[in-house]
């Protein structure tokens, strides 16, 4: 595991032991930030089941403003590998539950652009997550929400300010879903039915 491009090219990422946690391949994280291209940039990130933080840190090393890490059992390894890649200053490391701690962050009225979501496959977090980001109030206008998620995973809950821009099978074991969240449920409706003509 490394960081692929960017201020922090090259530098090599602590995974943890076991196989509990299940870091993104680079060749997924690459071609992700590939989709991504330049939509990092100055952006606010919370990387959720963060694991060793390649996803959060490989978008502040291609220009991202900010990171909030979470994940309940890897913060050592997140503080590791922010300081080892000298993005320390860009990052807050959040150790706890992941839902506890997004509703702490919306309460204190912070706002992301990019959220980055790879919980352990099978086991319904993606779809937990997912509803929850579309019913709160953390995500900023526009905002996009990248889930990892197994290969033969596909039931996507409902969704209200939410749709569906993108998704990218890589093999039989994994996928990437990218979704873009609107404030405006009216804008959203129209962009909605303006993609179906289009078909």
């Amino acid at each position: 595991m490394r960081i692929i491009t960017g201020s922090a090219r090259g530098c090599n990422l602590k995974t943890p032991k076991g196989m509990n946690t299940r870091p993104t391949s680079d060749r997924v994280k690459e071609s992700l930030f590939s989709i991504l291209g330049r939509e990092v940039v100055g952006k606010r990130i919370l990387d959720i089941f963060a694991g060793t933080g390649g996803l959060g840190l490989e978008a502040l090393s291609r220009g991202a403003d900010h990171a909030c890490l979470v994940d309940k059992a890897t913060a050592d390894i997140l503080k590791y590998n922010a300081e080892h890649t000298h993005l320390a200053d860009k990052t807050e490391i959040f150790r706890g539950d992941v839902f506890s701690i997004m509703g702490r962050l919306s309460a204190q009225g912070r706002r992301f652009d990019l959220v980055f979501c790879d919980p352990p496959y099978h086991i319904g977090l993606w779809e937990k997550a997912l509803s929850w980001l579309d019913s709160s109030d953390i995500l900023a206008d526009e905002a996009l929400v990248i889930v990892e998620m197994g290969g033969d995973e596909n039931n996507i809950p409902e969704l209200v300010h939410m749709r569906l821009l993108r998704n990218q099978q890589y093999g039989k074991t994994t996928q990437i879903y990218i979704f873009e969240y609107r404030t405006s449920i009216e804008q959203l409706e129209l962009e909605k039915d303006d993609m179906e003509m289009r078909k």
